[in-house]
């Protein structure tokens, strides 16, 4: 891909076998590993098993974000070493972002770095979690705490992989997409209605068309700041809450999946926006109506506000005991670090809870 994509060696292909053999070829690694999950394995591995050297070493853990912990990571380098893993080894990632985000770091870390590989299968990963650089595992029932940020010698993003996909998924990348839409487009795209929406995500060309839009908007925000010390928060938008929400339902064995955690986290951060910064007020229940059709709701306790606030204190973007959030003045314009208190973070929960379309 020409411009910007440069930078973090992104491929868009229709032709998964064709490029993937040829990014190896260039690469002429001395061993080749495959990371996956008991997914990828079934669903996508046997697309790109015939251009592997009959040498290649295949590792498949467990499917699921609860699996992203420092276990599994240590499964993994005892994989690479005891299959002798050397500096010039590849490590190819076959997954979604929970496979991206621990091979990356699991290969960023074994003999202080080896090359790796992302191929993201999901959605999700396709436009947010494999772009980037970002690495990491949970900790301590905290989201991505430790990790690092180091780029892939490539990332292959090849859309026939969401063939595999129920629709949920793909509504769960969805939402990072909205979030890319909403931190950086003027284009006031929330007159799409949700029928218009689901029949873009459906369409094949659409789709192409919508991921290479998203990941030039992550991408560009990137190049200008790699290692997140100023613009890259914008791409936190709606992650504070999200996380919460996310980490909070997997605390009671009811799991959100993370694009839909972050679009429930986009309404109270927008809620923020409006009361601190003037977003439109009816462009915000424009976005709620759009996210509910989309996604349903959430029904939390008021008991519960307490464990999400402190779980919103463990986030790693916080300074000063804040809660840190990114937040939009309009449509395309964000300001990161917006603190705010814990009641502002209350009434924003209180608000979802109440709001109604």
């Amino acid at each position: 891909m020409p411009g910007e994509l440069e930078f973090q060696n992104i491929l868009i292909t229709r032709n998964i076998s064709f490029d993937l053999d040829s990014v190896i070829r260039k690469m002429n690694p001395e061993s080749i590993f495959i990371l996956s999950d008991t997914n990828t394995a079934f669903h996508c591995f046997p697309k790109i098993f015939d251009i592997l050297p009959a040498t290649y070493q295949h590792f498949t853990i467990d499917a699921g974000e609860k699996n992203k912990n420092i276990e599994t990571l240590q499964n993994i380098w005892n994989f690479l070493a005891e299959n002798r893993a050397v500096k010039n080894s590849l490590l190819i990632n076959l997954g979604g972002g929970m496979i991206t985000d621990i091979g990356g770091f699991a290969a960023s870390t074994y003999k202080r770095g080896i090359n790796f590989i992302n191929i993201p299968t999901s959605l999700l990963a396709q436009v947010d979690a494999s772009i980037g650089g970002k690495n990491g595992i949970n900790y301590h029932h905290m989201k991505n705490t430790i990790g690092t940020i180091n780029f892939p010698q490539t990332t292959i993003v090849a859309p026939e992989f969401l063939k595999t996909l129920p629709h949920n998924e793909l509504l769960s990348g969805y939402a990072e997409m909205l979030k890319h839409s909403l931190i950086a487009d003027n284009e006031n795209f929330v007159n799409f209605t949700e029928e218009k929406i689901k029949e873009k995500i459906d369409n094949p060309d659409t789709l192409y068309t919508l991921i290479e839009h998203s990941i030039r908007i992550k991408t560009a925000i990137t190049l200008a700041d790699p290692f997140e010390k100023d613009v890259r928060k914008a791409l936190n938008f709606g992650h504070t809450f999200g996380h919460a929400f996310e980490e909070f339902y997997i605390q009671t064995e009811k799991p959100l999946k993370h694009g839909y955690a972050v679009a429930y986290g986009i309404i109270c951060e927008l809620y923020i926006s409006h009361k601190t910064l003037g977003f439109d007020l009816l462009t915000l229940l424009k976005i709620i109506e759009i996210i509910y059709a989309l996604y349903g709701r959430i029904d939390f306790a008021l008991d519960d506000i307490p464990k999400l606030i402190l779980l919103m204190h463990q986030d790693k973007k916080n300074s000063d005991s804040q809660i840190n959030c990114t937040c939009l003045s309009k449509i395309g314009k964000y300001e990161i670090n917006t603190l705010i208190t814990d009641q502002t973070a209350k009434d924003a929960l209180i608000f979802y809870k109440q709001v109604t379309i």
